[in-house]
């Protein structure tokens, strides 16, 4: 666990919620706000799986030069190096359960001028 209280980092385009992070595994609740994207990015070692929580977002997804997007309804595994971003559509909540890696994030594009590799995700 970390600490003795979930740990909030807000974002631009929301916030992330901590709420666990062991040798094996974290545990986080993205908070997006309508019409807010996280960064487009990828990583070079973490693994992440993203479940639906409340309201609608959008994953787009980047494969061999073409992009994908589509409405988060069930849950979807990123393997390292898979090019993504959430999208917003109304107030909504994402948990993201992911190995340890926190640290590890590429920006390739960000609406709120952030680039480059960063600590933590989004």
């Amino acid at each position: 666990m970390v600490g003795d209280a979930p740990e909030c980092t807000p974002k631009p385009w929301g916030g992330e919620l901590l709420l666990m992070c062991n040798e094996t595994y974290a545990v986080k609740i993205l908070h997006l706000r309508k019409g807010c994207r996280t960064s487009l990015q990828y990583h070079r070692v973490k693994r992440e799986t993203l479940l639906p929580g409340s309201g609608n977002v959008i994953l787009e997804t980047h494969h061999d030069g073409l992009v994908e997007e589509d409405t988060l309804v069930e849950s979807v595994t990123l393997l390292p190096g898979t090019v993504h971003r959430l999208r917003a559509v109304t107030d909504a909540e994402v948990v993201e359960v992911s190995s340890t890696e926190l640290d590890d994030v590429v920006r390739l594009e960000d609406d709120y001028g952030r680039t480059g590799l960063t600590r933590p995700s989004g």
